[in-house]
């Protein structure tokens, strides 16, 4: 435990990534958030393939299985250093609060709205390319179609809840990424958060998107105004358990630590 980060040590690592992430190029930001949206598919598709290879052997128990498919794809992701929309709450924000950052606003919602955009055109292109007959098996494509399905269906308010849980559980994730010490720690964090995500399955913005996108590809009967709602309701959802609940909580903790350091 001597060794751990102190709360005021990890928020100021984050500050610093947060400031390298506000000061992409187009060019580099464009890149790791379409790295991160076909990475992500990788993960849908791992979680398809299991769950329906294992569903037949094993009944409901393949959904755990398949959730450890799709943890996969989140390490790709994490030690890849791609970037996810939410995984851009924690760290730019810590920014803001530590530093005297010139137009952060504006460069936070440009980090954003592109990193947004980015990971849902890299995602929905591979997720077009798997959706090419025999891919995938049918299978695993009525496991896609399903999972589409059942997301597309839910009620309004048990998608917004389900979306503060998931953008809390991938605020986290930043937060422990930054003060795990090792590759293998923050790999084996990722893969964690991964499969909670997918037991839930807990929503994210991106990530229901691009399963109900995928869905549509292999032939789910999803309307558009479904994915519009999904996308939208998430996106509220991630906003306040991913910033509302995490970031500013680690926020108030680790400036409370520091000035009580300087009583």
């Amino acid at each position: 435990m001597s060794n751990a980060l102190k709360p005021a040590e990890i928020f100021e690592r984050a500050a610093e990534e947060g400031k390298r992430r506000l000061d992409q190029s187009l060019t580099a930001l464009l890149a790791t958030g379409f790295i991160a949206g076909f990475t992500i598919i990788f993960g849908s598709a791992a979680q398809a393939l299991i769950y329906s290879a294992a569903h037949p052997h094993f009944g409901q128990f393949a959904s755990v299985l398949g959730a450890l498919g799709f943890g996969i794809g989140v390490v790709f992701l994490i030690t890849g250093r791609a970037e996810l929309f939410s995984e851009n709450f924690f760290d730019p924000i810590a920014t803001a609060f530590k530093r005297k950052e010139r137009n952060w606003v504006k460069r936070l919602l440009r980090l954003w709205s592109l990193t947004f955009l980015l990971n849902i055109v890299g995602g929905a292109m591979l997720a077009l390319i798997l959706s090419v007959d025999g891919a995938l098996d049918e299978s695993a494509r009525r496991s896609i179609v399903s999972l589409a399905e059942e997301l597309a269906g839910r009620a309004p308010w048990t998608t917004f809840a389900r979306s503060i849980v998931g953008g809390a559980l991938v605020a986290l994730l930043s937060f422990l990424v930054i003060s795990a010490r090792s590759t293998g720690v923050r790999a084996a964090i990722a893969f964690a958060v991964g499969v909670l995500l997918a037991l839930g399955p807990f929503e994210h913005v991106v990530v229901s998107t691009l399963h109900i996108a995928f869905g549509l590809f292999v032939g789910a009967e999803i309307a558009v105004q479904q994915l519009v709602k999904v996308s939208t309701v998430s996106l509220a959802g991630n906003l306040v358990g991913g910033v509302g609940l995490v970031t500013l909580s680690h926020a108030a903790q680790a400036l409370g630590e520091e000035n009580n350091r300087f009583r």
